[in-house]
This record gives structure tokens, C-alpha cells and sequence, in this order.
């Protein structure tokens, strides 16, 4: 069963998964801390090649099932037009200040 976005615990991830959806680049750009990094099935990308290519250009969109850690660990089905749709776990670090420093991503 599908979480409603509006409904997840971390205001950071809320936000995040909102930009996603809304295919929202400058609100996504916004929720990240200066320097933030990610990582996808285990290896670290660059960060800006990737969001383009997996989120934004290719129209990416989070249905989250399930939260964990306050909301820090997602498993989500997310889709795009370049992979279709898979199960993918999410994990975020979020600063004080509220901004991501750091996700990774990967198949579930």
C-alpha cells in the first residue's frame, strides 16, 4: 500500500519526493545542503549527471511503501521512462538545517 507523500514522517524526504514527482529541478536543488552527495546501487555518481538522467529528463516518480528510521529509509516503487518501473530503497542523511547532505539509492 502506497504512502501518500503528504503523509511521510521527515519533512526533508517529504519535500524531496514532492520535487520528484513534481518534476520540480530548482524545489529538488533546494532541498540539498552545499556539496551534497549520492550513491546508486553502492557507487557514488555525480550527483547533477545523475538527477538529469534519472529524474528529470527521463521523468522519474516515487510511490513510497514503506518508511523507516523517522522516515530516513524509504522502499519505494520508483519509475522512469529510461528503466520502467522497479523497487528501489532510498536511505537519506539530512543535516540540522534540514537540507540533504547525502542519499543512496538502489534496487530493493
Amino acid at each position: 500500500m502506497t504512502i501518500q507523500t503528504a503523509k511521510l514522517s521527515d519533512p526533508a524526504v517529504r519535500a524531496f519526493v514532492s520535487a520528484v514527482n513534481a518534476h520540480d529541478r530548482e524545489a529538488f536543488l533546494a532541498l540539498l545542503a552545499p556539496g551534497a552527495t549520492m550513491a546508486d546501487d553502492g557507487t557514488d555518481r555525480d550527483l547533477d549527471d545523475w538527477i538529469d538522467r534519472e529524474i528529470f529528463s527521463s521523468h522519474g516518480h516515487m510511490d513510497v511503501d514503506n518508511e523507516s528510521r523517522g522516515g530516513r529509509d524509504l522502499i519505494a516503487r520508483y519509475r522512469n521512462d529510461t528503466w520502467g518501473e522497479m523497487r528501489t530503497r532510498w536511505r537519506f542523511e539530512v543535516e540540522d538545517s534540514g537540507r540533504i547532505s547525502r542519499f543512496e539509492t538502489g534496487q530493493a
